[in-house]
């Protein structure tokens, strides 16, 4: 299954993608770095550097600041990865940043539920902006 990340909220994106993962399906999520957080801009950026800054430097936990990465962090966080069936599921999820040409002429398909045009009034931010916020900021 090829989808389609673009204006998708991440947590309930990232929810189906497991889902469909531990059932043992292949994912490939494309236009990772257009995927949304809902919510104010201080808020988001507030949680996800204190994430970063927990713990010691050596010893982690290690908060990727790239988008596909980060994004495959969060599905990791819903998989459970310690165990074999968790490790299986995690290795058939597959993020890319845009379309690569290998995907260009395929069929994307998108989860209508986790849209966040269907959405009225919302704050959100999208992951790049996230990650290059990160990659700037001052720990």
């Amino acid at each position: 299954m090829i989808l389609d990340a673009k204006n998708l909220i991440i947590g309930r994106f990232a929810s189906v993608v497991a889902k469909r993962a531990l059932l043992g399906e292949e994912i490939i999520i494309l236009n990772s770095d257009l995927a949304v957080f809902t919510g104010k801009k201080e808020d988001i950026l507030r949680k996800y550097k204190a994430q970063a800054n927990r713990g010691e430097p050596f010893h982690g936990p290690f908060l990727p600041k790239r988008p596909h990465l980060l994004l495959k962090r969060i599905i990791r966080g819903m998989i459970p990865y310690k165990r074999e069936r968790g490790r299986q599921a995690f290795k058939r999820v597959k993020c890319y940043i845009s379309i690569p040409e290998e995907f260009k002429d395929k069929k994307l398909e998108t989860i209508e539920k986790a849209d966040i045009t269907k959405r009225h009034n919302l704050r959100y931010m999208n992951l790049q902006e996230l990650c290059s916020l990160l990659k700037h900021a001052v720990y």
